[in-house]
């Protein structure tokens, strides 16, 4: 009897909840030279073909990866598995008993569910993907090398032809008149010229930045802001104190922004850090006087959200549409028994252009006020949330903030000077194209990507208090 090579990596899961990660890594699988094999007509919602399941995991599967998470498991009697997912794992122990294969069965913790969801689990090699799925694809593919699994050279197979068959081609780009958005919030207008101040050491540097009557960040013992001021008043105890500065640089905006060579202190570099730090902490006071919280994500950057203290539904427009009719757009709302928020965090960038770079963040408090403890919990509940979100879901939030911040004005404004208003559309830019995408519309596009299950809304709309920083 001819021996039929082992190349194929199968991939079990929970199907509809788990459809999202299976999708994400096939693809990138597959994108790497790896022969993949998910079970494609329960992805669009079919009955399983059991006999194709059990000839490859018989004959062609080299790894039989299980999406692991609390999804595999009946929702009636916990550590029991599901049927069919029951039905694989067993047929795949199985056959790595019958031809000795060692560690044929991978299991992918995607949501950091215990190690013990079923007999026999903690005895079989867990990869954890629940705190960052890249990582956790790093980790698989160690193993994958290790055990002498070789890639053919990336290419596009079988998975990826299915995909785009059955998804993408049906929703393909026409020839249309469309309107984009990027995400990127301009800053038109600035004043000429900001100033660093030194003092004479960081503790003063820092009550002058706290207390400043107008934006100023801080480095070290330099303070930054667009004031032009002969000297700093603070208060200590019951008096105001005048604080002198021990040097002060006036820089030009224009200059700094296109890099302009400079001799001496502060160098080019310096003078980019010392703006851009002005402009990331303007943006800060813009969210704190607004009264927006924050969370401090893992690469220490600042995610803001507006609190139940406001009416979660925005009403706002779009820009350079002929159809001036307002929407709505709701940037908090329940999940659970908690609360999620749409968030934003930004990044000054210079060129090739003067703007905000904004991203987009969902983050959950317990009342709408308090963020959650756990960090895992979030970060999977923020996976599963924001898949349920498309492109239109994510620009329509991103206006109803940006129009929240108005607080009833044509604008985002902040004073940076005594004389100097900034003022901020509640728009970013704005393009136009003569080519357009059909976007799958209500139930269509979720063929794939199925979130038909308890926990989870489609309809559900999107986007505590803290110290200062």
């Amino acid at each position: 009897m001819l021996s039929i090579e082992r190349n194929i990596v199968f991939i079990s899961h929970a199907t509809p909840e788990d459809n999202a990660f299976t999708i994400w890594l096939a693809s990138r699988l597959q994108a790497d030279g790896y022969e993949v094999w998910i079970d494609k007509q329960a992805l669009l919602g079919g009955e399983k073909f059991w006999q194709d399941i059990d000839q490859v995991i018989r004959h062609k599967a080299i790894k039989f990866l299980l999406v692991y998470s609390e999804n595999i498991c009946s929702q009636k009697q916990r550590g029991i598995l599901r049927d069919g997912i029951n039905k694989e794992k067993s047929l795949a122990e199985s056959i790595a008993k019958d031809n000795k294969l060692d560690d044929f069965i991978i299991l992918l913790n995607v949501d950091g569910s215990e190690y013990n969801l079923f007999i026999g689990a903690d005895a079989l090699n867990q990869v954890p993907f629940y705190d960052n799925w890249a990582s956790g694809y790093t980790q698989l593919l160690k193993k994958f090398k290790k055990d002498g699994l070789v890639s053919s050279s990336a290419t596009v197979g079988n998975f990826s032809r299915w995909y785009e068959d059955e998804y993408v081609i049906h929703n393909g780009i026409e020839k249309l008149h469309e309107i984009y958005y990027d995400s990127w919030w301009p800053i038109s207008d600035l004043p000429q010229s900001f100033y660093m101040y030194v003092f004479e050491n960081d503790t003063i540097a820092s009550q002058i930045q706290q207390q400043a009557k107008y934006p100023a960040s801080k480095i070290s013992n330099i303070v930054n802001t667009f004031q032009d001021a002969a000297d700093f008043e603070i208060n200590m105890g019951d008096q105001n104190c005048k604080i002198n500065f021990l040097n002060k640089y006036k820089l030009i905006v224009n200059d700094v922004i296109h890099g302009t060579a400079r001799e001496g202190f502060p160098s080019v570099r310096d003078a980019e850090n010392h703006f851009k730090s002005l402009l990331q902490r303007t943006f800060h006071i813009i969210m704190k006087e607004r009264g927006l919280s924050w969370h401090m994500m893992a690469n220490k950057k600042l995610a803001y959200f507006f609190t139940r203290k406001i009416n979660p539904n925005i009403k706002f427009q779009y820009s350079r549409r002929s159809n001036k009719i307002s929407k709505r757009k709701t940037i908090f709302g329940k999940h659970l028994s908690s609360t999620w928020h749409f968030a934003l965090s930004a990044q000054p960038v210079l060129m090739p252009q003067l703007a905000f770079s904004l991203k987009s963040h969902i983050v959950f408090t317990t009342d709408g006020y308090n963020l959650w403890d756990d960090k895992a919990k979030m970060h999977t509940a923020r996976r599963q949330k924001g898949r349920l979100f498309f492109n239109e879901e994510w620009r329509d939030m991103l206006f109803a903030f940006l129009h929240a911040l108005c607080q009833k004005s044509s604008s985002v404004r902040i004073k940076l000077s005594p004389s100097f208003i900034l003022s901020l559309r509640p728009w970013t830019n704005v393009y136009e194209s003569d080519f357009g995408y059909h976007e799958p519309k209500e139930k269509d596009r979720y063929n794939i990507l199925d979130v038909e299950n308890e926990y989870y809304d489609p309809e559900e709309d999107l986007v505590g208090e803290v110290d200062d920083v």
